[in-house]
C-alpha cells in the first residue's frame, strides 16, 4: 500500500511538472507551479527595478537619436551639398593663409640675401662682427706644427674644415681643423731635382684655393705655379712663363680664372680648367709682394717698394694706382669690392676705397717701436688679412720684440681703424701670412716662423715654425645684457 502511494504520488509531481512546463500561467490550481511562480518573481522584480533606473535615460538618447535621424532626415541633398562646399572653403582658407605665411617669411629671406648680394657685388655690405668680438684665452689657442722652416703662407677651404699651409721647405700640409692632424704632406726636393720630383724645389712664397675647393695653387722662388687637386693633393699641372719669384696667387671666386703676381713685376691670368695662359699686363715699378682678388674680372697687387698700390682692371688692361705708404708694401687684402687693407715695412696699416688715391685710414706704428730711443724703428707689418664683407680686419708684426696678431675694427663705410685687441703669439717669432675662415669667421690662422717671409734678413733659433689656430669668441649675451645694465 505504502509503496503504492508513493509511487502515485511521483507520477502525478512528474504530471504537475510537465504540465507547468507545458502551460504554467493556465493551470492556477497547480500549488507546485505556484510555488515556482513566486519563487522567480523576486528576480523578475529585481531586473525590474534595474531597468526602471535607466528607463529616464533610455527616453533621452532614443530621442537624440530620434532628433538626429529626423535632422539626417530632413537635410536635403542641396543642404549637404552646400554645407560640405562651405568646409572645403574654409580648409582651402586655412591652407591658403598658412602658404601666405610661409611664402611670406621665404620672400623676405630671399629679400635679405638678394640685398646682401647686391650689396656685396657693389661693395658696400658691412656686416658688424667687430663689436662682439673679445680676446681668446690663451689655452684655446693652438698651434699646429709640422714645417721645418718658416710658414710663407696659409689658406683655409671654403668650408672651414681644412688648412693648407707651405713654407721655406718646400713641403705642403693639409690639415684637419677640428683635430689639427695632419692629412696629407706634399714632401719638398731638394734643388736639382726638379726632373725627377713632384713638387716645389723651392721656398713656395704664395699659395691659393678656388671658392668650391677643387684646385689648390702654389708658387715658389723659382718662378713656378704648380696646381693641385685639394681633395686628394694630386698633382695635376705645372704653368711657366715668369722671369721672377711667383709672390701671389688668387683664384677668381666663383670661377677657376688663376691670377699671378711676380717679382718680375708682371701680372698673368690663367684658366685653371684648360690648363692654358691668358694674358700678362704689366705697371709695377718694383717687385710685387702681394695679391689678391674677389668676384669681379680685377684683382689688387702691393707693389713692395715702388711704394704704389695696384687695381687691375683685366677685361679693359687698364690699372688704377694708390699712393700712402712711406715704406715697402708687403702685403695687402681686399674686404670686400671696394675696399681693402695694407701693410708696410713702415710699421703703417693703410684702408683704402678703390674710388680714392689716398688711403681713407692709415694707422702708423700699428704695432709700435723698438730700439733706443733716439734710433727707434717701427715693427713691420708682414701680413694683413680681412673677414669679408666685415668691419673686421688683422695685421700680423714681424719682430724678434714684438710678435703679435692685432684685430682691428673698421669704422662706418670703412672711414677709420680702431684697435679691437692684440692676441700674442709666443713671443720671438715671425708672424708671415694669416688668414680668417672663409665660411664662419669662427678662427684666425697665422703662420709663424724664424724668418721673415720674402727674405733672410736675420734668424730668430729660439723660434718655432708651425701655425697658429686662433679662435674668435663672441660675447654672449648674460655679457651684452650686463654691458647694457653698465
Amino acid at each position: 500500500m505504502s509503496s503504492s502511494f508513493f509511487i502515485k504520488t511521483k507520477e502525478k509531481a512528474k504530471v504537475a511538472k510537465k504540465g507547468n512546463n507545458a502551460a504554467g500561467p493556465k493551470r492556477k490550481g497547480d500549488s507546485g507551479g505556484k510555488s515556482k511562480v513566486q519563487a522567480k518573481k523576486p528576480n523578475s522584480k529585481y531586473n525590474e527595478e534595474i531597468s526602471s533606473d535607466s528607463e529616464p535615460e533610455s527616453p533621452v538618447v532614443s530621442k537624440k537619436r530620434q532628433s538626429g535621424e529626423e535632422h539626417e532626415y530632413d537635410e536635403t541633398p542641396q543642404e549637404k551639398k552646400l554645407r560640405l562646399a562651405k568646409l572645403y572653403l574654409e580648409q582651402l582658407k586655412e591652407e591658403e593663409e598658412k602658404k601666405a605665411e610661409e611664402d611670406s617669411f621665404e620672400t623676405d629671406l630671399i629679400a635679405g640675401r638678394l640685398q646682401e648680394e647686391v650689396l656685396e657685388q657693389k661693395g658696400k655690405l658691412q656686416r658688424l662682427i667687430a663689436k662682439d668680438l673679445i680676446p681668446p684665452d690663451t689655452s684655446e689657442i693652438r698651434l699646429l706644427r709640422g714645417h721645418k722652416l718658416p710658414v710663407t703662407c696659409v689658406v683655409i677651404s671654403s668650408d672651414d674644415k681644412c688648412i693648407f699651409s707651405a713654407a721655406k721647405d718646400c713641403s705642403i700640409i693639409k690639415w684637419d681643423v677640428a683635430s689639427g692632424k695632419k692629412l696629407h704632406t706634399i714632401p719638398g726636393g731638394r734643388k736639382g731635382t726638379e726632373d725627377r720630383h713632384v713638387g716645389h724645389t723651392a721656398h713656395i712664397l704664395c699659395m691659393a684655393i678656388s671658392s668650391d675647393g677643387k684646385y689648390l695653387a702654389t708658387g715658389d722662388m723659382n718662378k713656378l705655379i704648380m696646381i693641385w687637386e685639394a681633395e686628394t693633393c694630386k698633382h695635376l699641372y705645372k704653368f711657366t712663363g715668369h722671369k721672377g719669384p711667383v709672390s701671389g696667387l688668387s683664384f677668381r671666386k666663383g670661377t677657376h680664372d688663376l691670377y699671378s703676381a711676380s717679382h718680375d713685376r708682371s701680372v698673368k691670368v690663367w684658366n685653371v680648367d684648360e690648363n692654358a695662359y691668358v694674358e700678362t699686363l704689366f705697371g709695377h715699378q718694383d717687385a710685387i709682394t702681394g695679391l689678391d682678388s674677389l668676384s669681379r674680372e680685377r684683382c689688387v697687387t702691393a707693389g713692395g717698394r715702388d711704394g704704389t698700390v695696384r687695381v687691375w682692371k683685366i677685361t679693359e688692361e687698364s690699372q688704377l694706382v694708390f699712393h700712402g705708404h712711406q715704406g715697402s708694401i708687403d702685403c695687402i687684402q681686399l674686404i670686400n669690392e671696394e675696399h681693402m687693407i695694407s701693410g708696410a715695412d713702415d710699421g703703417s696699416v693703410s684702408l683704402w676705397s678703390v674710388n680714392k688715391k689716398k688711403p681713407l685710414s692709415t694707422v702708423k706704428k700699428a704695432h709700435g717701436c723698438h730700439g733706443d730711443t733716439e734710433l727707434e724703428q717701427p715693427h713691420w707689418v708682414a701680413s694683413v688679412a680681412a673677414l669679408q664683407n666685415s668691419d673686421t680686419v688683422a695685421s700680423g708684426a714681424s719682430s724678434s720684440h714684438n710678435s703679435q696678431v692685432q684685430l682691428w675694427k673698421c669704422g662706418q663705410n670703412y672711414r677709420g681703424l680702431e684697435p679691437l685687441f692684440s692676441v700674442p703669439v709666443v713671443i720671438s717669432y715671425f708672424v708671415c701670412t694669416s688668414t680668417f675662415s672663409c665660411h664662419s669667421g669662427q678662427f684666425l690662422v697665422a703662420g709663424v716662423g724664424q724668418e721673415h717671409r720674402l727674405g733672410r734678413w736675420w734668424r730668430l733659433k729660439e723660434a718655432k715654425n708651425g701655425i697658429y689656430v686662433i679662435p674668435l669668441k663672441r660675447k654672449s649675451p648674460s655679457q651684452e645684457e650686463a654691458k647694457m645694465d653698465d
